[in-house]
Order: C-alpha cells, then structure tokens, then sequence
C-alpha cells in the first residue's frame, strides 16, 4: 500500500526585470512519496530554475503537511503559521492543533502569523453580576473578517446588549517620544475594513474621556487606500498637561470597535502658577527715603519635573517717591477678616485670601478719591472650580460626550441652588463664575452637540441663578453680568437639540418649544404669536431679570416683571414677525414701549419693534427680529423727566424750609393771634395743615430711592405718607368749614370746646382709621397695598387699587374746599356791593383775588391740577402743561402757607413788636409797616 503525502508549500515567486521588479505570492501544493521529506524537494528547487512561464523563484518556504491515510488526514501548520479565516470558518479548524479535515481545497491553508496578538474583549449586560457572564477576553494570532465575526455574534447573543472589542487590527500612528510643550500633535488611524463610525478617546489613570471636534482638537477621515478602507486623522492644538495620557481610536462595525492605542508624553510647563505677594501693596509714605521690600512667591502644582525660574518684570516702571509730596490713599481696612492695605488712588487691589473650600481672589478699588468701593469676590467654590475646569475641557474637544456635559449642568444645578440662598459677595462670585460656564457650554454646543436631556438642570440653574439678590455688586457689575446671563442662557437654549419636549418650567424661567407652522404659545401669561414655514420656535421667559438690566436709553422707566426670549432654528424664512401679547401690569401707564435687549450696546433699543394696547389694555408689541423683549412703560405722575425732578427736589426742599419757619413764627406769636375763639380756630387749623405737610414732605424725600430701601422701610413710608397727606387734607376740610360757618352763622359762632372736639375727630382719627382700614383691607384680601417700585399706593386700574383710598378722600375735601372758596367770594361781594349799586368793581375784583390767593394753599386746591393730570391721556397736549403746573404748585405749597401766614396783619404787627422789643428801638413805626391791611374773611368775636 502506497502511502502519500500532501505537502502545501507557499513560495514566493519573483520575476526580476532590469528596470523594474515584480513580486508575486503564490501557493503550490507538492504531492510526495513519503521517502521524500519535504526539506529535500524544496532544496531541489533551484533559485535560478527556470518555469515555462518565464518565473524565477526567489525563496521558498514550507508552511503546512498533512498525512493522508486511507480517508484519514492529519495535517499541521508550520511553525510560525496558522490556520486560515477562510479554514477556520469553512472546516473548523481555528487554533494551532492538528486539523482532521481535508483542507486541500482550500484557496488559503495556513497564513503567517500577524505581528502581536490580537484581543477580543466581550461584555455583556444582561448578567452584570455573574462573572463569568460579565466579560471575558480572546486572544488570536490572525486577521479576523469583521462581517464573519459579527454574523457569529448575531448568532450566538442575538438579543443581548453587548459590546465585543478587538486590538491589534487597526493601525496607529502617533508622535514618538516626549513632545514640545504647547505644540500641535497628529495621530493616524487606518483599518483595513470600511467602518460605521471612527472616534477617539483618551485614558488617564483610572479617567476615561471622549474626544471630540473642538477648540483645541480637529478630527477628520483621512484618505483611504486600497488597503485601508477606512482613516481617520485627530489632531491636538497647543498640548499641554490636560492633554498627556493615553489616545485610543475606535473603528465601529455594528456591534464590534477595533481599537488601537498610543501613549502622547508632554514635556510640560506647569499649567498653574500661583503668585503671592507680602505686601500686598508697598508702602513708600513712611520712609520715601528707604526703598520698600516687597517679597514675591511663585508656586506650581506639585510634579516629578524639574524646572528652571526665571523672573521678568513687565508693566509700568518704578516710580520714585517724592518725600515732599504727600498723597491722599485709602486706609488700612479689614472686613471679613481680609486685611486691605494702605493704597493709593486709582488701584485695584487683589487678595488671594479665600474662605475655607473656595477658590480664587477679592479684590477692591481704591478710587481716585481715595476711598475704597465696595469688595468684588471671584472666590468660588472648589467643586465649582472643577465644574469649570470640565467644562474648558468640554470646550477644547477633550471630555466632550453626553455624560460629561450632563455632569457638568448637575455641578452647576448644585451649586447655584446653594447660592441662590443668600446675597453675600462669594454667593455671587459662584453666580457669576455659572454664567460663565454657560457661556463655555454654549460655545461648546456648536461643535458638540447637546440633546434635550440637559434641559432640565439647565432650566433649574438658570432659574436659581436669578433668584439671589445681586444689589452687594456694583451698578456696572450687575448690568454686565445680566447681560452675560441673558446672552448665554438664550445661546445655550437656541443649541440644545430638540426632539420630543414641549418645554420645561420652574420658578423664575419657562421654556416652551413650537414646530408647527402657525406657533400660539403662553409662556407665563405672555402670549406668543409667530407665522413660518419651517423650523421650531424656542421660547423662554425670565423672571427677576429686568430688575438688573438698569436702561441708560431709557432712564427712570418702570419695566414688566418679564424678560421674554424668542429663537427660530433650522429654519430659512427671511422675513420674520413676531406678536407678544405682555399682560397689564401698569394700568396707569400713558407710554408703553416695546424693547429688545442690544447685547452689542448692553442697553435696550426699540428699534424694530411697534407697541399697541389692546382692548383688554395688554401690551401688543409686534417686532420684525427674534431676540430678548420686554416692555418699559412710563407715566409722568409716576415717571418724571429729569426737569420735573429738580422742581420736585428744590420746591420740597424749600417747603420743608419754609414750613419750619412758619411753625417757629407761630410759635412766637401764638398768644398774641389766638385770644378770639375765631382766630384760635384758624390758627389751630393751619399749624396741622403745616405740620402734617412737613411730615408728608420728610416721608417723600426719604422714599425718593424706592431701589435701595428694605421692604419694610417701603411699607412704613407708604403708610406714613398716606397717613399724613390725609391728615392734612383732613384739617384743610376743618379749616374750610369753620369759615363758612362763621360767614353764614354770623351771630351763631360755634364754641372753642365744640371746635377742638370735633375738628380733632376730623383731623386725627379720622385718618388714621381710613389708613388703617384700608391696609387690613388690603391684606385681608391677599392684595398688594403698596408699590414696591415707587413705596407708593398702588393703582390697578379704575376703583381698583389702594390708591382710591387716598384719591377719593382727598377728592371729596377738594371740592367742599372748592365749594367753600366759592362761597366766600360769593360773601365777599354781596357785602362789598352797596344800597347804591355804585360800588368799586376794580376794589371788589382785588379782594376777589387777594381771597383766592390766601385761600388756595390752605384749602389744597392746587391738588385739583393732580386730578386733571390723571384724567388727561399722554398723547393730550395739555398733558406736559398740567404736569408742570401742578408738580410747582405742590411742590412749593409749604412756601405759599408760609406766605399765606405773614400776610396777616396781627401776625406781622406781633413780630415787629418782638423785634422792636429785642433791638430795643421805637415802636412808631409800627403802624406804618403794618398799613397795609390784608384781606379779613369775617370779623373776629
């Protein structure tokens, strides 16, 4: 019996050529008898040989055997050989044992092995806690078929969420060596398969970070090849720490990433340098003469390199202090116990001094006049300042995935909900340092995208940023951090990716999305209106901001309680108009207008936008752009213009002046004006109406910055100027009756005690129970009694309000004043007429008006021109006239009582008798100052 073996050699064929050379791989399969090794018929085979085919054969080499007995076959691979994919998949012969089937069909038997091993690693969900179901690795020596491999996944797991690995079939190429610190680093991938997708990720100790296109990185396919179907390319700009680890690129085909890795070595600088300074600030004024010491500290984090230090200086160049100069500076302070040293004007001061757990620097003014402006605190907290670290990262492409950027709005979430408790200067730094990282997400987000699972902690930080008071920081440091705040939520909102929501919503912020067409949204009672043809419509609504965006185009105008903001994406229309229907807030309100917030001007502008009051007296305001509204109304009685403001403050200023006065005259020549019961009566009248106006004018100046009182100190205002206005009044009325009492009952004058009684029910009680009841009322109600912006009444709308319980009041003593003046006049010229009918008309028509001038002060009829103003719609041109006459009349209303006063004969002869008797001079000229009789309304009993 013969017996046969099968030898499959594989041997390199090469045909040599003098200008060129092609190499060939072929296989050959030898049938032997099985007295012949294999060595021999190789050795054979001369490299010169020559076959028909005009091929010459440059090496040779024997990769596999088998024996053939009967139908028995055993065959081996060589050493340095495996068996082939195509072997393995077709006759199950897949590891380096002898194989029992008859592979001599085979196109490919056994195959070099590849350089290092190739690992699969599985994982798979469905049994987290049993081991041996968790993962498991694979090693292999050859190139695996990625369709073939995820057919047998697919046939064995076919339903379980797995995740299969492989290492050491992709290719990678990447910077050798340590590199330049700040330099720009390329790595390579290629695979030889075509690929689903291609990314990057980078490992750091135990940190596993996505990388993705961003600040700092660029990432794109790279050309493929014939052998590489699939390249991807990653680019790092300006490396620094951050960036030193481990990079591994991923190619994905369904359920499988072939992976490779490579390890980017940073010859680092240190990325933080802290500097120290003792003192903060050298002090020269002591000893100018002597040079002042000033020790400077540079520390870095600690590392295992060694660094050379160097020192510059830059910056302005020394000054020498001149020892015949003294200079004005701010003193040694302590506050919060952070020292602040001696500084001269015009320096900022930075203290790295931080309270336990933050991070960062205060810092403080000392303004050109030498006093120091309030704290500014950028200490953060130490967890904030790892959010915010994050998030550079996140901006700069390293760590950019979907889990990293939700972690960072929980950070941010925590940490405002914290500081939105209380107003104190690190509570802001933490607010301040929020927007910012917004800001960073927001321009992140163009590169990265973010989906509508981060909505709901960017909706909750938003809204808790805006809930703290920010009143502790500067006028321009609230203006610029609102306008941060408004920009960078806005932005931030416009690039979340939207699928299934509707909108979100919390205390101070709601959001609402649209996609259809004809988009009608009620965004806290604000009602929205927008026609397109595509895309959707982002609205969000913020309360507690306008209250920070102070106005310099529109100074002293009130504002809504709302800052509404409308975004149009993935849309091409062109022509874009907007309605906003904002609820009646100021029904009082003459001038509504409609405004959008200019983030190039940090102020509101108008421009583009058309206000309307509907017929429910909501605000229309119809705009041709998309961005933040609000509506800034304005009514002269509330709003005054700069020139009615000084009237105000002079006028009140000389009231307060000239009422004191009055009441000092008063005092002096009480009991010589006062011994009849008529002119006891009047004199009791006016010194109320006097005092109760000074109080009235105190209360007024004190509320003329409503911004920076308590609400406390509002409400105690409020009921003292409501309480005193009405007092006066009251004793107005008491004035005005007892003199057409004393007209009509001539020889029937009414008692002292009679006239005390009931004038002190009027003037006292009187107003003090319609104060009183009207704010029980009013809180009763759950109703607001007082208008925080102005610590005023509030005005609703008609017969609704607390106001109403001082203009009805008050309206009612006008007119019986009125009705009172009328009746006195009238008096007057009955009697000034006689029996013959040839009276003086140019006399009667003098004590007429002498009548109307002396009177009207003390019976408040000036307040008539108050009454009008509000009836009198803006647009009115009696509108500006009427406001002008009666802001002057009263405002100087305490002069004209003082005026009022001294026309008086008795009163005048009196102070020129204590005059006289003081100087010491002669009283005969008594009767000629005094000549001139003022006007009497009736004699005195």
């Amino acid at each position: 019996m013969w017996t046969k073996q099968f030898l499959f050699v594989v041997v390199i064929l090469g045909m040599y050529q003098v200008i060129s050379q092609d190499i060939y791989v072929a296989e050959v399969m030898v049938e032997s008898n099985v007295t012949l090794s294999s060595e021999n018929i190789l050795a054979s085979w001369s490299k010169d040989t020559t076959i028909t085919t005009n091929t010459t054969i440059i090496s040779s080499e024997l990769v596999a055997e088998c024996l053939v007995i009967g139908e028995d076959y055993s065959c081996n691979c060589s050493t340095g050989y495996a068996w082939s994919n195509e072997v393995c998949y077709s006759y199950g012969c897949c590891n380096e044992s002898t194989c029992k089937q008859n592979v001599s069909q085979a196109t490919s038997i056994c195959v070099p092995k590849t350089n290092g091993n190739k690992v699969f690693s599985y994982t798979n969900d469905v049994h987290p806690t049993i081991p041996d179901y968790n993962e498991f690795k694979v090693k292999v020596n050859v190139d695996v078929n990625s369709s073939r491999l995820q057919e047998l996944l697919d046939s064995l797991l076919p339903s379980s969420p797995i995740l299969v690995s492989t290492q050491g079939m992709v290719n990678i190429k990447g910077p050798s060596g340590t590199v330049k610190y700040e330099s720009d680093q390329t790595f390579d991938c290629t695979f030889e398969y075509e690929s689903d997708s291609a990314s990057w990720n980078q490992t750091k100790g135990t940190q596993n970070l996505g990388v993705r296109e961003g600040r700092l990185t660029e990432i794109k396919n790279c050309p493929t090849t014939v052998d590489y179907k699939s390249c991807s390319e990653m680019t790092l700009k300006k490396v620094t720490g951050a960036w030193e680890g481990t990079y591994m690129c991923i190619f994905t085909i369904g359920k499988i990433s072939h992976t490779a890795s490579t390890a980017l070595d940073v010859d680092l600088l240190p990325d933080e340098i802290t500097m120290t300074y003792k003192p903060l600030i050298a002090d020269c004024s002591e000893k100018p003469e002597t040079p002042a010491k000033v020790t400077v500290t540079a520390m870095i984090p600690e590392t295992e390199g060694t660094y050379n230090l160097t020192w510059e200086e830059n910056g302005k160049k020394s000054v020498q202090a001149n020892p015949n100069m003294s200079q004005k500076s701010c003193d040694l302070e302590t506050e919060d116990g952070v020292e602040w040293p001696k500084t001269p004007p015009e320096t900022i001061v930075q203290n790295p001094k931080c309270p336990a757990g933050r991070i960062g620097f205060r810092s403080r003014t000392c303004n050109a006049n030498a006093k120091w402006e309030d704290v500014i605190s950028k200490c953060i907290s130490e967890e904030l300042g790892k959010v915010a670290n994050a998030a550079e990262n996140f901006r700069n492409g390293l760590g950019a995935t979907p889990e990293v950027a939700k972690s960072i709005f929980e950070g941010i979430k925590n940490t405002s909900s914290s500081a939105s408790s209380g107003s104190s200067v690190d509570d802001l730094a933490d607010i301040g340092a929020s927007i910012n990282i917004f800001g960073v997400m927001k321009d992140a987000s163009k590169n990265i995208e973010l989906g509508e699972e981060m909505l709901n902690d960017v909706v909750e930080a938003a809204s808790n940023m805006v809930n703290a008071s920010w009143d502790s920081l500067p006028e321009e440091n609230i203006l610029e951090m609102s306008s941060q705040y408004l920009t960078n939520v806005e932005g931030l909102v416009k690039e979340i990716k939207i699928n299934n929501s509707e909108g979100l919503n919390s205390s101070n912020l709601e959001l609402r999305f649209c996609s259809s067409d004809d988009c009608s949204i009620s965004i806290f009672g604000v009602g929205v209106n927008m026609n397109k043809t595509n895309g959707t419509v982002k609205t969000m609504a913020v309360k507690n901001l306008m209250n920070k965006l102070k106005s310099r185009e529109f100074p002293k105008k009130n504002h809504s309680s709302l800052v509404l903001s409308a975004t149009l994406v993935d849309s091409n229309d062109s022509d874009i108009n907007i309605q906003i229907f904002f609820p009646d807030e100021q029904p009082s309100a003459t001038e509504r207008i409609c405004v959008f917030w200019d983030n190039d001007a940090k102020d509101w502008s108008s421009e583009g936008c058309v206000a309307n009051i509907t017929d429910d007296n909501q605000t229309l305001c119809i705009c041709n752009h998309l961005t933040a509204f609000s509506v800034l109304m304005a009514k002269s009685a509330n709003v005054s213009s700069e020139s009615l403001e000084m009237i105000t403050y002079i006028g009140l200023g000389v009231s307060i002046f000239s009422l004191l006065i009055f009441l000092f005259v008063e005092s002096l020549v009480w009991s010589a004006v006062t011994k009849s019961n008529l002119s006891h009566f009047r004199h009791t009248a006016v010194v109320n109406i006097a005092v109760f106006r000074l109080l009235a004018d105190c209360s007024f100046l004190a509320s003329i910055e409503p911004d920076s009182l308590s609400e406390d100190m509002c409400l105690g205002l409020t009921v003292c100027k409501h309480l005193f206005y009405l007092a006066m009044f009251c004793w107005m009325l008491c004035l005005s009756v007892m003199l057409v009492h004393q007209l009509i009952f001539v020889f029937s004058p009414v008692r002292k005690r009679v006239f005390m009684y009931l004038s002190s029910i009027v003037g006292y009680v009187l107003p003090m129970a319609l104060v009183a009841s009207s704010y029980v009322y009013y809180r009763y109600t759950e109703q607001e009694y007082f208008d925080k912006k102005s610590c005023w009444l509030r005005y609703d709308r008609l017969l609704e309000g607390s106001i109403h319980a001082f203009l009805l009041p008050v309206g009612t003593i006008v007119l019986s004043n009125l009705f009172s003046m009328v009746v006195v006049i009238v008096t007057l010229v009955k009697t000034s007429v006689p029996d013959s009918s040839k009276a003086d008309d140019k006399d009667t028509a003098k004590s007429i008006l002498k009548v109307v001038v002396f009177l009207t002060p003390v019976f408040g009829v000036t307040w008539i021109f108050g009454f009008v103003f509000l009836i009198l719609d803006y647009d009115n041109p009696l509108h500006t006239p009427v406001n002008y006459i009666f802001t002057i009349l009263n405002s100087f209303q305490g002069l004209f009582i003082l005026l009022t006063g001294l026309a008086e004969q008795k009163v005048r002869q009196e102070l020129v008798k204590i005059v006289m008797a003081k100087t010491g001079r002669d009283t005969d000229s008594i009767k000629k100052f005094t000549n001139s009789s003022a006007t009497t309304y009736t004699k005195d009993k």
